[in-house]
């Protein structure tokens, strides 16, 4: 195999042929579809999911609602504007249905304090699209029905579903591109070269149009949900794992260059001695990724899919397109730092790696206290750390939707412009009876019926985040009427739970899997256990340290109640990514020279590729900033410290410094010197 992609007359077929099938599926097939459901998002089995599924039922134009709030710009609302208000609402109440019908739209209801008035539209839900573009009609028509003075805003489960849905407007291409400019200029420092830097960045930048094909098409014909930020974290790590693949044999293949005349024998060698770090690499993260499988909530279990249908192409390109693609062009590619036969290579170098490996080694045992010692004091605010954002906190930039809704707090009761709503299939009076003799609910009416379907709208009085308990006694209220209890407050909570559900569940099989790929990589019982460890705790310091830049420089109050899972996928199963690429070079130097000299020449081999890789890797997650949302933000910033702190302070003092501590122990029980 590795003389077919290398060779002199194989090569270019090798390179040619991946590329044209890539193009033809990305070109002629595209992206898949998949209609959308309203559970996607929600986890399986809870009592709001079960509650929104039964919504589905009801008539289509009364599945969400937009509110529209009119307040004036000083002091009260007049008896002219409010008149003005009342003509107006018949016409606005029928921007947002089906064929300008009003059905179903509350009155006109001023607020006791005279300041403001509001108008509850029901938005047909048939699409995030379609609710977006009715949202944004009803803004315009509000905004022109407004008399001198007042000042409309539209929020509402309607305009929330609508801004959500401008933040990923175009947000792929966007990702995309910073990710493919941070990459190459990168690339560009990395390699000091004005041409090489095209060739990885060239594959690595198919793979992942290619992954998302794939990825996409595989989602809809088994019928796995995703959302609109699956195919941007994708990119994303398709981007830091394909460039960190190529950035080891690329590096490899230059020290074979200086020994070996021939670039094909150079690639074939170097191919060879790359391709088990980066198979064992693949392997433990698609591994890792597939364990989202069994998430309750759906559109996880397709992100776990998606990436990791990515890592596959991500590895393959970089195992069989990269060096196919390289060894069509001579040494020239490197220019101006050509590898020329006889120079000296790395591991024989007094490089800054070689001397950081020789201080390490002069005293091991305080290398490896000090290191746990800081991990241990970043680690403290794990457990001061708060889950779960309220609806508020989700936008890193406040949108229409959010700021109305603090608005409209002011003059109406909190839970007005999002009421909890309960369904049942019985009968709705005895359950409309039960809603209101629960404490914290300010008012419920019975909003539809249809389909054997009756929902009740329940107005909390707290604000967003603060009814958790009237949530719990809500559901406890109405369990004899087989009602469940859903809206934008329950579904926080169940969120919470199924994500603290899936966080035990799928934690300790990563660290199994994790923990196997590693034993069988390296046929050792206490490398792979040392391993594991110091990338759980590079996990809880970058989660303790995120946590207290969140609630100090960034601003915020909480932490969203999926990111400790995510972060831990990535930070594992990417942390052990760079232990493999040193432990296996430095088992393979330690074949001839012993344990203690092969990891020193391992450091030095490959600290500044490593390096590279894992300042890339972290630059490449920070870029999910680029999204205005709360937790993807959050997950960037999680994931670019953990990085680093793996790359800079794990690998290239701690791990050595354990290796040249327990010397030939460590890899016991194999002897590999």
């Amino acid at each position: 195999m590795t003389s077919l992609i290398t060779g002199r007359r194989t090569a270019w077929i090798v390179a040619l042929v991946p590329f044209l099938l890539a193009l033809a599926l990305i070109g002629a097939v595209g992206e898949g579809d998949r209609a959308s459901s309203t559970t996607d998002s929600l986890p399986a089995g809870l009592d709001s999911t079960e509650g929104t599924a039964l919504l589905d039922r009801l008539p289509e134009d009364a599945a969400t609602a937009a509110v529209v709030l009119f307040t004036a710009d000083r002091g009260e609302l007049t008896r002219d504007q409010l008149t003005a208000l009342r003509d107006a609402a018949g016409d606005l109440a029928g921007t947002g249905s089906d064929a300008g019908s009003s059905a179903g739209a509350s009155p006109l209801v001023p607020a006791e304090d005279g300041t403001a008035a509001l108008l509850a539209v029901p938005v047909p839900s048939v699409s995030a699209s379609e609710v977006a573009d009715r949202v944004t009609e009803l803004r315009t028509a509000a905004d022109e029905a407004a008399p001198d003075g007042v000042r409309a805003q539209v929020t509402g489960p309607a305009a929330v579903q609508a801004d959500l849905a401008a933040v990923f407007d175009g947000a792929n291409t966007r990702l995309l591109l910073v990710t493919a400019l941070v990459v190459a200029v990168l690339l560009v420092i990395t390699y000091r070269s004005p041409v090489l830097w095209l060739v990885p960045l060239t594959v690595v930048g198919v793979a992942d149009r290619l992954a998302a094909v794939l990825a996409t098409q595989l989602m809809a014909a088994v019928d796995v949900a995703w959302d609109e930020s699956t195919v941007g974290i994708l990119s994303v790590l398709v981007f830091g794992a394909g460039t960190d693949y190529a950035l080891l044999l690329i590096s490899r293949y230059r020290d074979e260059l200086r020994t070996e005349p021939s670039r094909h024998r150079a690639m074939a060698h170097a191919l060879r001695r790359t391709a088990e770090a980066v198979l064992a690499s693949a392997t433990t993260v698609v591994l890792g990724l597939l364990t989202l499988l069994l998430s309750l909530t759906p559109t996880t279990r397709g992100l776990g899919l998606a990436c990791a249908v990515g890592i596959v192409v991500a590895a393959a390109f970089a195992l069989v397109v990269l060096p196919a693609v390289l060894v069509l062009f001579g040494r020239w590619v490197f220019w101006p730092r050509v590898p020329h036969v006889g120079e000296t290579v790395t591991v024989e170098s007094g490089t800054v790696w070689h001397r950081i490996g020789a201080r390490v080694a002069r005293r091991p045992a305080a290398v490896v206290g000090g290191s746990l010692v800081l991990l241990a004091v970043m680690a403290v605010g794990l457990f001061r750390i708060d889950l779960g954002l309220d609806q508020a906190e989700q936008f890193l930039d406040e949108p229409e939707a959010i700021s109305a809704a603090g608005r409209l707090a002011e003059s109406f009761p909190a839970g007005t412009a999002d009421p909890t709503r309960v369904v049942t299939t019985g009968s709705a009076e005895p359950l409309l009876e039960a809603v209101r003799s629960v404490e914290g609910v300010t008012s419920a009416r019975v909003s539809e019926t249809g389909g054997g379907v009756s929902a009740v709208d329940a107005v909390l009085a707290g604000r967003s985040g603060e009814n958790t308990d009237v949530v719990e006694a809500l559901r406890d209220a109405v369990a004899p009427y087989d009602a469940h209890v859903t809206g934008s407050e329950a579904e926080a909570l169940d969120e919470r739970d199924g994500s603290d559900r899936d966080l035990r569940l799928i934690v300790p099989l990563i660290l199994v899997l994790v923990l196997g790929g590693l034993v069988l990589l390296l046929r050792s019982a206490v490398a792979p256990v040392l391993l594991v460890l110091t990338v759980v705790a590079t996990y809880a310091a970058a989660m303790g340290a995120s946590w207290w830049l969140f609630t100090g420089p960034l601003g915020f109050g909480a932490m969203d109640s999926g990111v400790p899972l995510f972060a831990f996928l990535f930070l594992v199963a990417l942390g052990v990514d760079y232990n493999i690429f040193l432990v296996t070079r430095a088992r393979e130097e330690a074949a001839g020279h012993g344990s203690r000299e092969g990891m020193l020449r391992a450091l030095s081999a490959t600290g500044g590729v490593i390096t590279s890789a894992g300042i890339l890797l972290a630059a490449v997650f920070a870029v999910l900033g680029v999204l205005p949302l709360v937790v993807l933000a959050q997950l960037g910033t999680i994931i670019c410290l953990g990085v680093l702190l793996d790359t800079l302070l794990v690998r290239t003092l701690l791990v050595p410094a354990l290796a040249l501590l327990l010397g030939d122990r460590f890899w016991w029980p194999r002897r590999v010197g």
